[in-house]
């Protein structure tokens, strides 16, 4: 009951400052459970803060070297072309 009133309390808030449009609502949204998400994991004791970022930032390099490869990949294929 405590969580669900926090985000009815976070959302009035957001309505009472006057956030109306809805690229601004939903970035808010997102930034709320991000937070939420955030003390979860730490009162989890999983990782700490640093080791969070450290590690989202190798998987955005590692997805970056993933769409790379398979761009360079996908122009391998159509410039191939069987001679007969």
């Amino acid at each position: 009951m405590t969580k669900s009133k926090f985000v009815i309390d976070k959302l009035t808030k957001l309505f009472e400052q006057g956030l109306i449009s809805y690229k601004d609502l939903s970035s808010e949204i997102i930034n709320i459970l991000k937070s939420k998400r955030d003390e979860i994991i730490f009162k989890m004791k999983l990782t700490s803060k640093e080791e969070t970022d450290i590690l989202i930032k190798r998987v955005e390099n590692l997805e970056k070297k993933i769409n790379n490869l398979e761009k360079k990949i996908a122009k391998k294929k159509s410039i191939k072309v069987k001679k007969s």
